[in-house]
C-alpha cells in the first residue's frame, strides 16, 4: 500500500494554520476532514465545543465513524490544533516538504499525521466485514488543555466507546498512561518606588528570588516521587518521576523603577497514579509555610490542572495492541508512561481503557522549529489501525 492518500491529506491539513491560541483555521480544517469523510463514504458529525465554552468561538470536533453494526467500538483520537510556529524555519512551516523519508511542517508529527493515518486506514477498511466499529475523534484545543475538545466530547456530550487509542504519542514505547499536571501563578507583592531611593521601596523581584529559593526544597521533594510506570527510553530516569519547574517570570517597567509586583508561572508534573487533590494540597501547604518563613506577601493561584492516568498492563486491550504492534514493527515495545500529559486523561476519567501510540518520535522537533514526521511512522500507525479493526470484539472489550 502506498502513502499517497495520507500525504495528500496531510499536505492539506498542514497548509492551514490551526493555532490553538488564536483558534484560527479550525473551520477550514474541519471542512477538509468532513469532505474527506464524505468522499470515502464514512459517517461524520461535528461536536462544537463552543456550546460548552459559550464564548462565540467555533470549536469543531470532528467525529468520523466506520460502523460495522457491532456493539463494541474502538475510539481513535488525534488533534488538529497546533502551537504557533515561531521564526527561523528551514522549510515553510505551513507547507508540507518531503525530504529523505521525512515530512516537514508545523503539526506534522503533533498531531495531524495521526489524523491522516487514521482516515487512510478507515477508507481502506470501508468495505471490510469487521467485528468492531471504529470512531475517530479529530479534536481541537488539545494544546491548551482540551477542555472543549475531548473533555467536552466525553464528559458533556457523552460520546462513549469500549477502548481508546490516543495517536498523540511516540512509537518508541506503548504508553499505558501519562503524567498529570498543575499549572499555577504566584504573585509576589513589594512596594514600587524610585531606584535612587531603594530604602523607600520593597523590591518584588528580590522577594520573589527569596521565595523561589525556599521552593527549591519543594522541587527536590517532588523529584523524589517515583511511579511504578517506566519512563520513555530516552529519559534520564528509569521510572516516571515528579517534576516542578518555574516557566515564566514577569516584573518591572523601567531601569529606574523598583518593581512592586512580580508574577511567576510554574508547571508541576504528577506521577500517572498520583492524586491530583493530594498534590495540590501538598503544594499549597508548602507554599504557605514558605511565605510565612520568608515573611513576604505572596498569593498562589491554580490556573489549570489535569490528572494523570494509567491502564493496567494485564488488560486485554493492552495485550491486543502490543501483539499487533509487534506484527508491524517486528519486536515487542516496552510498556511505559508519558512524561507529558495528553487527552488520554479524559478517556480514563470516563472509565474507558486508553493507550497511546503515534508518530511523535522523540527527535521530531514537535513544538519546535522544523517539526517533521517520519513517513515510516505514518505507515505503521495506519497499519496498526487496520490490524486492530480486524480483531474480535473480545480482544478490545473485556
Amino acid at each position: 500500500m502506498t502513502l499517497d492518500y495520507e500525504l495528500n491529506l496531510l499536505r492539506k491539513l498542514v497548509e492551514i494554520n490551526t493555532d490553538s491560541v488564536l483558534k484560527e483555521g479550525y473551520d477550514e480544517c474541519a471542512s477538509i476532514l468532513i469532505e474527506e469523510a464524505q468522499k470515502n463514504s464514512l459517517d461524520v458529525s461535528v461536536i462544537d465545543g463552543e456550546k460548552g465554552a459559550q464564548d462565540g468561538i467555533y470549536r469543531p470536533n470532528i467525529i468520523i465513524t466506520l460502523n460495522s453494526g457491532s456493539d463494541v467500538t474502538l475510539l481513535l483520537e488525534s488533534h488538529f490544533d497546533v502551537v504557533p510556529s515561531g521564526p527561523n524555519w528551514t522549510y515553510p512551516p505551513y507547507k508540507l516538504t518531503l525530504r529523505n523519508g521525512k515530512a516537514f511542517g508545523r503539526g506534522t508529527a503533533d498531531n495531524k499525521a495521526g489524523i491522516a493515518a487514521a482516515i487512510g486506514a478507515m477508507r481502506l477498511l470501508n468495505k471490510e466485514n469487521l467485528d468492531i466499529n471504529l470512531k475517530l475523534i479529530a479534536s481541537v484545543d488539545e494544546e491548551i488543555g482540551g477542555r472543549y475538545g475531548v473533555d467536552y466530547i466525553l464528559s458533556d456530550y457523552g460520546l462513549r466507546g469500549d477502548a481508546a487509542l490516543v495517536l498523540d504519542a511516540g512509537p518508541e514505547n506503548l504508553y499505558l498512561g501519562a503524567s498529570g499536571l498543575i499549572w499555577g501563578k504566584i504573585t509576589v507583592k513589594g512596594k514600587q518606588g524610585h531606584a535612587g531611593y531603594p530604602y523607600k521601596s520593597k523590591n518584588a523581584i528580590v522577594e520573589t528570588i527569596n521565595l523561589l529559593s525556599a521552593l527549591d526544597v519543594y522541587k527536590k521533594r517532588v523529584e523524589k516521587k517515583e511511579s511504578f510506570l517506566h519512563a520513555p527510553l530516552e529519559a534520564p530516569k528509569q521510572n516516571i518521576w515528579g517534576r516542578f519547574n518555574v516557566t515564566t517570570i514577569k516584573a518591572g517597567e523601567k531601569e529606574n523603577i523598583i518593581p512592586g509586583i512580580c508574577e511567576v508561572r510554574f508547571d508541576r508534573r504528577l506521577l500517572p497514579e498520583e492524586s491530583i487533590e493530594e498534590a495540590e494540597d501538598e503544594l499549597r501547604d508548602f507554599f504557605e509555610e514558605a511565605v510565612k518563613k520568608i515573611g513576604c506577601r505572596a498569593s498562589l493561584e491554580i490556573i489549570h490542572k489535569l490528572p494523570g492516568y494509567y491502564t493496567q498492563s494485564d488488560h486485554v486491550f493492552v495485550q491486543t495492541v502490543s501483539e499487533n504492534i509487534k506484527k508491524i514493527v517486528g519486536r515487542n515495545l516496552s510498556l511505559a508512561g508519558e512524561l507529558g500529559g495528553n487527552d488520554g486523561s479524559f478517556f480514563a476519567k470516563n472509565g474507558i481503557p486508553v493507550l497511546c501510540y503515534g508518530t511523535i518520535r522523540a527527535d521530531t522537533r514537535f513544538h519546535g522549529v522544523d517539526e517533521f514526521v517520519y513517513l515510516e511512522d505514518i505507515i505503521n500507525v495506519r497499519n496498526l489501525i487496520i490490524n486492530l479493526s480486524k480483531v474480535k470484539r473480545e480482544q478490545i472489550a473485556e
